[in-house]
């Protein structure tokens, strides 16, 4: 069994190869996570498993972003990855009925969730959805800082507070839109440099309700993971109703299940919104939910995840969309 699992914090990386998952036999070291590190640890497995490094099994918890250059240098050298979602460590320890936590601990119950679940493996972003991801991201800290700085200008106005303290929200303001435009400018630059994105963003935006943001919040999304089908992609961001059902008694209303990103879920209402309006294909869905007794909100949601399913079709397809009346 070539199965090792790490527990990664900001300085260092609790690495534990799990030799027999009956008894629990193991060898465990503690490298620094940096670059020196991950040299250090590919020399430790190879000398552990005796085999060549690329038939071992590494299992990662998604820890913030310490995380990613391990996994990438991992990648690199040969290594099979695979990064899970904190939730599912805690839930599978939860199983395990382990009490205590300490890093070596955590490092086996990762290790042995990859010899018993056998994730699946983790495969590194492309480059230029790894750009675009990181740019929208800073144009979403941007929005929210624009956001702020609008709300203190609203308070201080009422407040009548004095001209300086005016001027300088002002001020700031200014120069937040004005790096808003720019990021934007360079977001719009990127995906017209990649033949791929800019494909890609002409097709989504073929959609009637997509338009810009849309676009490109699908492109970073869709093209970031591996998606075997558009619900794997709609639950992906919580967009799939989770059943509240027990016995003959208990009938719960569905809810969604609001995993992942909220603020990819916000611009989607607002997509969804407007292609309730212009998008013949959702309009019908949504009207026939509501005459079949649905809530608006529950009708909306599901054009929320109708939306995701076509920008994943014309995607996959590398169709523009058709216009649909079922």
């Amino acid at each position: 069994m070539n199965i090792i699992g790490i527990d990664v914090s900001k300085t260092k990386l609790d690495c534990l190869w799990l030799k027999d998952a009956v008894t629990g036999k193991a060898k465990s070291k503690v490298f620094p996570n940096t670059e020196k590190g991950y040299q250090a640890l590919n020399v430790w497995i190879e000398k552990q498993i005796q085999q060549p490094i690329g038939v071992s099994h590494v299992v990662v918890e998604a820890t913030g972003i310490y995380h990613e250059n391990l996994a990438y240098a991992l990648f690199k050298s040969g290594v099979q990855v695979s990064i899970i979602n904190p939730a599912q460590i805690n839930n599978y320890a939860k199983s395990l009925g382990t009490r205590s936590k300490t890093d070596k601990k955590d490092s086996m119950v990762i290790a042995r969730y990859g010899a018993t679940q056998r994730p699946r493996l983790w495969q590194p972003e492309p480059d230029e959805i790894r750009i675009l991801k990181a740019l929208i991201a800073r144009l979403e800290a941007l929005e929210q800082d624009i956001g702020r700085e609008e709300n203190r200008l609203e308070k201080v106005q009422i407040a009548c507070a004095s001209d300086e303290v005016t001027t300088s929200i002002k001020t700031v303001l200014a120069q937040l839109k004005k790096e808003k435009q720019r990021l934007e400018s360079l977001i719009d630059q990127h995906i017209d440099q990649n033949p791929g994105l800019k494909k890609d963003r002409q097709l989504l935006e073929s959609i009637p309700g997509v338009g810009p943001v849309i676009s490109r919040y699908m492109m970073a999304i869709i093209r970031s993971r591996e998606f075997v089908s558009a619900p794997q992609c709609a639950a992906y961001l919580g967009l799939v109703p989770i059943a509240h059902e027990s016995g003959s008694s208990i009938r719960g209303r569905a809810r969604l299940s609001k995993a992942g990103n909220a603020k990819v879920r916000a611009k989607l209402y607002m997509a969804a919104v407007v292609s309730i309006q212009y998008n013949p294909a959702i309009k019908i869905q949504y009207e026939r939910l509501l005459k079949n007794g649905k809530v608006k909100m529950s009708a909306l949601c599901a054009a929320m995840r109708k939306l995701v399913h076509i920008c994943f079709g014309v995607l996959k397809h590398q169709q523009p969309y058709q216009t649909q009346t079922l």
